[in-house]
């Protein structure tokens, strides 16, 4: 169609014809350009390959370091204990070694809890999926169990690429895809997850929601991971350290069920008639 075109114009005619080609000129040219994309390239290349081997390294020396650490746990456990009550009064040192013995307890329930929660949805998405017969069934598990362990969001992030996997082969099946995940999220949050995980964290949801908040800020996926935690530890901390002072002043704990009690019968006698 262009050479049609161009055959009886003659506008187009006159400005090919001047137009001036420089074949070394354009030899010249592409040569630089190669050069430079070349040397871009290798500097690339290198600076990839570099962050990669330092990243192994620093992966095998941290390996290394924990394997010792865990093999020697006893003696460091109580060469630790010794230093604190050698250089530190009686009570502040059980105080801190209670306070290391509570982070460890939140932290080791949180993520075993967490890590078999996030097994647990993902073998429930790949027998679901594979009995609708549905594409990369397993991938999707696999995707989701990984996203699981990102407390509140992971999951919703594996339901976003695998409903885009399914939507490039079938668009029905991925509608249907995101009502199972709707479906399996309910079954998992309230039934699977209150009893995997429990009250190990022992941290109310708005606090959850703003660790995860905090922590994906500030340090992305890995925030998230250690700031619920770690926010558990300190909110339980200052728990103990509230009721203590109320219990020097000599005020009573009111509980929750106690509220609630009180509440139910407030209602009970508002709903009661005045007898004269």
């Amino acid at each position: 169609w262009i050479r049609e075109f161009s055959h009886n114009n003659q506008e187009i005619m006159k400005l090919v014809d001047q137009v001036q080609f420089n074949p070394d000129q354009a030899i010249k040219w592409g040569i630089s350009l190669l050069g430079n994309g070349a040397g871009n390239m290798m500097n690339i290349t290198m600076s990839a390959v570099g962050s990669i081997v330092s990243g192994l390294a620093a992966f095998f020396v941290a390996f290394s370091f924990a394997c010792y650490v865990l093999f020697q746990k006893e003696t460091l456990q109580v060469q630790i204990r010794k230093v604190f009550f050698a250089f530190l009064p009686k009570e502040k040192a059980d105080a801190f070694l209670k306070v290391c013995s509570l982070t460890y307890q939140t932290f080791a329930n949180f993520l075993t809890g967490q890590c078999l929660e996030a097994v647990i949805l993902g073998c429930m998405f790949v027998v679901i999926l594979s009995i609708l017969r549905m594409p990369y069934a397993l991938l999707i598990g696999v995707l989701i169990a990984f996203t699981a362990l990102i407390p509140i969001f992971g999951a919703f992030i594996g339901c976003a690429v695998g409903s885009f996997l399914i939507f490039m082969v079938n668009p029905k099946q991925a509608i249907l895809f995101i009502i199972v995940f709707l479906v399996l999220q309910q079954i998992e949050g309230n039934l699977i997850y209150p009893h995997v995980v429990g009250e190990s964290v022992g941290l109310p949801s708005i606090w959850v929601l703003a660790a995860v908040t905090i922590g994906g800020n500030l340090m992305g996926i890995i925030g998230m991971l250690v700031f619920i935690p770690l926010l558990s530890v300190f909110y339980t901390i200052f728990r103990e350290f509230v009721y203590l002072h109320l219990k020097k002043k000599h005020i009573k704990q009111v509980t929750k069920t106690e509220i609630e009690e009180d509440t139910a019968e407030e209602m009970v006698n508002s709903e009661i008639p005045e007898v004269k």
